[in-house]
């Protein structure tokens, strides 16, 4: 079976956007072994999963400008390349390349993506959509990508939990750039 894995920038303090849906927060100083990572992300998975209003917002549509002006970027062809769903009730038709709209109950879609045959599915969010898939308990691994930064407000996406969900740690990684991965797979998996 297929696994669904997240992989989710976040702030120190646990904010994944600015009140806005801002990403200026985040830090891009990359060393190779990070790159490695974030690779290694992309190419164990076949589909990309992400929300309506972070395709809306210009996720698939900055990727596919990336790939093409910096054709030598370490992953922006990756991203646009694999097939990517998104996932929407108010959207009757996909605009952007190599995506399909996923409209049914969300626990039954993922529960189809993970019976195919293929390799792992990633996501890459946004907020609402991430938290909506943390909530029915979806996610088979975290990887949340702490930049060395803290806010005071913002988006989160453990916010829709009614209690307490523990986790079992795969590793901690602290990368020259500054950022620390922390991965993590639901306790009992």
């Amino acid at each position: 079976m297929r696994k669904v894995k997240l992989s989710m920038q976040m702030t120190v303090n646990g904010y994944v956007a600015g009140p806005n849906g801002e990403n200026d927060w985040m830090t891009w100083n990359p060393d190779d072994e990070f790159l490695g990572f974030i690779d290694s992300h992309f190419d164990s998975s076949d589909t990309l999963l992400l929300g309506r209003k972070l395709a809306e917002g210009g996720f698939i549509d900055y990727w596919e400008g990336v790939a093409v002006s910096d054709p030598a970027h370490p992953f922006a062809k990756k991203i646009v390349d694999l097939p990517k769903i998104v996932f929407t009730k108010s959207l009757a038709e996909s605009s952007w390349n190599n995506t399909t709209l996923a409209k049914g109950d969300l626990a039954e879609e993922i529960a189809k993506l993970k019976n195919q045959d293929g390799k792992d599915i990633a996501i890459v969010g946004g907020a609402e959509f991430v938290s909506s898939l943390i909530k029915e308990n979806l996610i088979d691994e975290y990887h949340l990508i702490l930049n060395p930064t803290v806010m005071g407000s913002g988006m989160t996406i453990f916010n829709s939990l009614t209690g307490i969900r523990k986790l079992t740690p795969i590793e901690a990684k602290l990368y020259a750039g500054g950022k620390v991965v922390l991965s993590y797979k639901p306790e009992n998996d």
